[in-house]
């Protein structure tokens, strides 16, 4: 079994930078897909930011593209998201998740697809 353990949220003011970090340990998925999730109160789970194909490739959704990046350690075993240029809209609580590689775009942006999910860490922007 995968445990995920995230970190590095915190409050910071609009246009500043925070990085996420993702800990994996235990089982991993041979052919995976790693990623983080947000949700504000009062909205829906969003999918943010994955990796996959041997931790390769990427995918952003079109709010953070150019402003967040998810990078690999393979030899920390861990995933970073770093996000610049934060905007209010950004407040939520991120979810690091892992699974088996998704074979498109809209099985990797469902919360179900992914039976792995760290504990989250929360992120404040303010104006």
């Amino acid at each position: 079994q995968v445990q995920l353990v995230d970190s590095g949220g915190g409050s910071v003011q609009a246009g500043g930078s925070l990085r996420l970090s993702c800990l994996a340990s235990g089982y991993t998925y041979s052919s995976k897909c790693m990623g983080w999730f947000r949700q504000a109160p009062g909205k829906e789970r969003e999918g943010v930011a994955f990796i996959y194909s041997r931790l390769r490739s990427t995918y952003y959704v079109d709010s953070v593209k150019g402003r967040f990046t998810i990078s690999p350690d393979n030899a920390k075993n861990t995933v970073y998201l770093h996000m610049n240029s934060l905007k209010p809209e950004d407040t939520a609580m991120y979810y690091c998740v892992e699974g088996f590689q998704p074979g498109n775009i809209g099985d990797m942006l469902t919360p179900e697809w992914y039976s792995e999910w760290g504990q989250g860490t929360q992120v404040t922007v303010s104006a």
